[in-house]
C-alpha cells in the first residue's frame, strides 16, 4: 500500500498563482477564497508597501500537511476526519457536524469551512478526485511551470519524491509537535 506524501522545492516559488487556481477548479472551491486548500505564503518582504522589493522575498507554498499523527483527526467527534488510503487525511461531509474542532487543532491552519455544504475541509492530495481516476498527481503539481511540487508514493524507494527526499536536504514544518508532517520543504 502506498503512503503519499509531497515535496515542495519553494524556492522555485514565482507566487504565479497556478497551483491555488488548478485546485480550486479541481476541486470546486471559489476563486480568490484565501488558504482554502492550498495557498502561497509571502515572507521576508523588505519594504513597505507601495514601495516593496519583490526580488528579497521568499514565497512558501502550504496546505493540509497529511500528518502521520494529525491532531485534528483525534480530536473529531464523529471520525469524519480519519485516514484513507495511503494514509491521506479525509475528511467525510456526510460525518461533519461543523464543532470547528479539527480547525482549533491544525498547528498548521490548514482547515477552513466550506460554505456550500458547511462543513469542514482541506487539501486531499487530489485523491478522491484526480487519483480516483487513475491520474498519478495532483493538480497543483500537474500546473506548476517551476515544478515546485513532487508528490507521490513515500515507500517506493524508486518514486520521484523518494529519491528526490533521498538525494536533497528537507525539513518539515514545526517537527516539535510529533505530527510527522508528509509535506518535505526542500532546502
Amino acid at each position: 500500500m502506498a503512503r503519499y506524501g509531497m515535496a515542495l522545492d519553494y524556492k522555485n516559488c514565482i507566487n504565479c498563482k497556478a497551483c491555488e487556481v488548478a485546485c480550486k477548479e479541481e476541486n470546486g472551491v471559489q476563486l480568490g477564497a484565501d488558504k482554502h486548500r492550498i495557498w502561497v505564503g509571502v515572507k521576508d518582504v523588505d519594504g513597505l508597501w507601495p514601495n516593496i522589493n519583490i526580488a528579497s522575498s521568499t514565497f512558501e507554498p502550504s496546505q493540509c500537511q497529511q500528518c502521520e499523527n494529525a491532531p485534528c483527526q483525534e480530536v473529531c467527534p464523529t471520525q469524519a476526519t480519519h485516514y484513507a488510503e495511503g494514509g491521506i487525511v479525509m475528511v467525510d461531509a456526510d460525518k461533519c457536524i461543523l464543532c470547528s474542532y479539527c480547525m482549533e487543532a491544525c498547528p498548521y491552519d490548514a482547515r477552513y469551512v466550506k460554505e456550500d455544504t458547511m462543513t469542514v475541509d482541506k487539501c486531499t492530495f487530489c485523491s478522491d478526485t484526480r487519483l480516483l481516476r487513475g491520474e498519478t498527481t495532483t493538480a497543483c503539481q500537474a500546473t506548476c511551470p517551476t515544478k515546485v511540487r513532487t508528490f507521490g508514493d513515500l515507500d517506493d524507494p524508486n518514486s520521484e519524491i523518494s529519491q528526490l527526499l533521498s538525494h536533497r536536504e528537507h525539513r518539515t514544518l514545526k517537527t516539535h509537535l510529533g505530527t510527522k508532517p508528509k509535506l518535505f520543504y526542500l532546502l
